[in-house]
């Protein structure tokens, strides 16, 4: 099937022709549905704290967190280009005409062009914007008063000026200070100087990039290190990595068989956010925070994310510690009945562990074995938010071919929405995955987990794309916080809504909870 041009090409970036065969199998057998049991809701697979316990939680966090290496992981590569999808089609159609511009006016929805223009001088970046024009003798509000909205446009979008429609989400400005305007990674720079500096106050964080933004990313960073440092009295461990070309996977067209380019090479794509689990693991961390680039707000509404940080952080903390402890017991297997009982209890009951009816029938080393297995996996802590409408995954609890349950992150892709069964558990969901994690990646005795054994291969997802004018198909690996992670001890905890503020379009920067008061 592959040519020796196609195996150099398909060796070149440490891909196996084996690991291709099977891609190309996948998109021939598809993946199965994931079989939902019901949604994990307050009282069934998703804790809600009171007051009481949310105190408790902070104190426990901050009063341990100092035994732990922690770090702030920040996917961060994704590009801007599709925040301002609505603006790109409005400069290719956009002519002036005073119909055009009349009707541009009564435009009052918030994600529309006419709202953008309205509402220029609320962007963060209007001043550097304006900054740009006036290298080339032009005027921001001169253009604006003329309706000059395409060489607005060119300046923020095109390398003319700001090249805003080019550069990944983290380097553009989102949040407007005193002392200036911040960028996305900035606020996340700002978020770990709270909760992830160690004792010796150095706070880790890792962003991963794609190659051609890494370089201009390293330089914004530095460039604005020392404010942060100086301003928090700690240093930064700021660190990178590229998504690996291995993880890429082969496109094929609509009958199953390879897409070839114009000039004959095979077609690879990036495998979507689950083949970041490789730069997770990687990083052979102890604590690990997981947030999207563009999920933050300003200083003045984050006293909330900080303390749930540290709720998500104490709950893992306090139950890895009994997790550990439970571990050191059944590998030294002296253990009485009474214990081995105590055990299965803690792992049914506070990890959410599935306890299949034939283990009581299981020979007292069958149990010890059994629990292990189960107790020696890496562990999350999700925060989710009450779902108000918001395209993405959930909380829910799933089956597998065993009939064994556990709790997942399932995203719509995933489901079977035809099946009036499955429709059901959906419409019963309450909450959504703001992707809000806490990761405890080393075993009992201090080693790092191999990430990669405890992803579902059978949780990716197809889809159908275009590449010079020719329709193919693509495949995306298990997702990073979905079936990257679908082996792991799982529990999800109630935050408030909040916590949850992402920017997936560039008018969302002018909700309230964006602006400055």
């Amino acid at each position: 099937m592959f040519t020796e041009k196609d195996l150099q090409q398909i060796k070149s970036k440490g891909i196996s022709p084996e690991t291709v065969e099977k891609q190309m199998e996948r998109f021939k057998t598809g993946f199965p549905f994931i079989r939902l049991a019901a949604p994990a809701v307050p009282g069934n697979g998703l804790l809600s704290f009171g007051e009481i316990e949310v105190k408790e939680l902070k104190a426990f966090f901050d009063e341990t967190k100092d035994d732990y290496e922690i770090l702030k992981f920040v996917p961060a590569s994704g590009a801007a280009s599709r925040m301002f999808r609505r603006l790109f089609a409005f400069r290719q159609s956009f002519s002036g005409t005073p119909e055009e511009i009349d009707r541009l006016e009564k435009e009052h929805d918030l994600q529309s062009p006419g709202y953008f223009f309205k509402n220029l001088e609320k962007f963060a970046f209007y001043n550097v914007l304006s900054e740009a024009l006036q290298k080339d003798g032009l005027d921001l509000e001169i253009l604006r008063q003329q309706k000059d909205y395409n060489v607005i446009l060119d300046y923020l979008l095109t390398d003319k000026g700001l090249n805003y429609g080019m550069l990944p989400k983290a380097l553009l400005h989102f949040h407007l200070y005193p002392d200036g305007p911040r960028r996305a990674f900035e606020e996340h720079l700002a978020e770990a100087a709270h909760y992830a500096a160690n004792k010796e106050g150095v706070a880790r964080v890792h962003f991963t990039v794609s190659p051609e933004h890494q370089q201009e990313f390293e330089k914004a960073v530095e460039s604005v290190r020392g404010k942060y440092e100086n301003h928090f009295g700690i240093r930064f461990d700021i660190s990178f990595s590229q998504q690996k070309p291995s993880t890429d996977t082969l496109a094929v067209d609509l009958h199953n068989e390879p897409f070839h380019n114009e000039d004959g090479s095979l077609l690879f794509r990036p495998g979507g956010h689950g083949a970041l689990i490789e730069n997770l693991n990687d990083l052979k961390g102890e604590i690990i925070f997981v947030k999207n680039i563009d999920n933050i707000v300003p200083d003045r509404l984050r006293d909330t994310t900080y303390l749930y940080k540290k709720v998500i952080g104490g709950l893992l903390f306090r139950l890895q510690e009994k997790t550990f402890d439970y571990l050191d017991k059944l590998e030294d297997a002296n253990l009485s009945d009474e214990a081995l009982d105590e055990i299965k209890t803690f792992a049914h009951e506070q990890l959410n562990i599935f306890i299949p009816v034939a283990y009581e029938g299981y020979e007292k080393m069958e149990k010890i074995d059994f629990l292990f297995g189960k107790l020696n996996r890496p562990m999350r802590v999700a925060g989710m938010v009450k779902n108000e409408g918001e395209p993405g995954g959930g909380p829910f609890w799933v089956v597998n071919e065993q009939d064994e349950w556990s709790l997942q992150i399932v995203e719509s892709s995933q489901m079977n929405l035809k099946d009036v069964e499955q429709q059901k558990i959906v419409s019963g969901a309450t909450h959504f995955n703001p992707v809000d994690l806490v990761c405890g990646v080393r075993d009992y005795q201090g080693d790092p987990f191999d990430l990669r054994e405890f992803v579902d291969p059978q949780t990716g997802f197809i889809s159908v794309k275009s590449k010079d004018g020719r329709e193919l198909k693509a495949l995306e690996l298990p997702g990073l916080w979905n079936g990257a992670m679908a082996d792991w001890i799982t529990l999800f905890v109630e935050a408030p809504l909040v916590t949850f503020n992402p920017v997936k379009t560039i008018n969302d920067l002018l909700r309230p909870q964006h602006q400055p008061e």
